[in-house]
């Protein structure tokens, strides 16, 4: 799959927020229950603050500007954009991150663990195997 922005997502790493590096140190080597969380991952147009491929979870940390009327507009369109394409989007702001983050830990944990329980068309059926 060919990524686009690249040269933009790795701008955005070298220059994260003082919240996206508190969130980045809970999320980076797959201290969330095992799972491996990618920073400032592009799909389509739209770069992702963090991004768990296999449960197409992402999460982002906003800053005050995110509350203005015409981005949270914005959000709101790129949100159901990529709601569409099955990706579930956690939001929290920076202020919760960076005075809250126990709490933020415990929602990104309770959604992961929420995301990952298989469906039951994915258990084996009675008699066969789980491989």
């Amino acid at each position: 799959m060919k990524r686009n922005n690249i040269d933009k997502c790795r701008h955005l790493r070298k220059n994260s927020t003082d919240a996206e590096q508190t969130l980045w140190r809970i999320l980076r080597n797959r201290q969330l229950n095992g799972f491996k969380f990618r920073r400032q991952f592009s799909i389509e147009n739209y770069i992702l603050d963090f991004y768990y491929p296999k449960l197409k979870l992402a999460i982002e940390a906003d800053g005050s500007q995110h509350y203005e009327n015409t981005n949270r507009e914005k959000d709101d369109l790129r949100s159901n954009k990529l709601n569409k394409q099955g990706v579930t989007i956690l939001r929290f702001s920076n202020i919760d991150i960076l005075t809250n983050i126990e709490g933020v830990y415990l929602n990104i944990q309770q959604t992961v663990e929420k995301l990952n329980i298989p469906s039951p068309q994915s258990s084996p059926l009675q008699g066969e195997e789980e491989q």
